[in-house]
């Protein structure tokens, strides 16, 4: 199992996520847990369709840092 940074962030009107190693992953929900779960099943699919089509699944290479203001 691979494991990939998801980045929630606050919209107007719920939340929103995105894997930066997967362009085009991306899931939106009312709730930060409902985002979360919708993020973890377009993983999933996602890679399973790159894997489907013969297309390179890239290796995660994100990395988070917090930093004070």
């Amino acid at each position: 199992m691979t494991n990939y940074i998801v980045v929630i962030e606050r919209t107007g009107n719920g939340y929103g996520a995105y894997v930066p190693d997967l362009p085009g992953c991306v899931a939106a929900g009312d709730t930060i847990d409902e985002t979360e779960a919708l993020i973890r099943e377009a993983v999933g699919h996602h890679v399973e369709m790159l894997r489907e089509n013969g297309d390179h699944v890239p290796r995660p290479q994100a990395s988070t840092r917090l930093v004070s203001a």
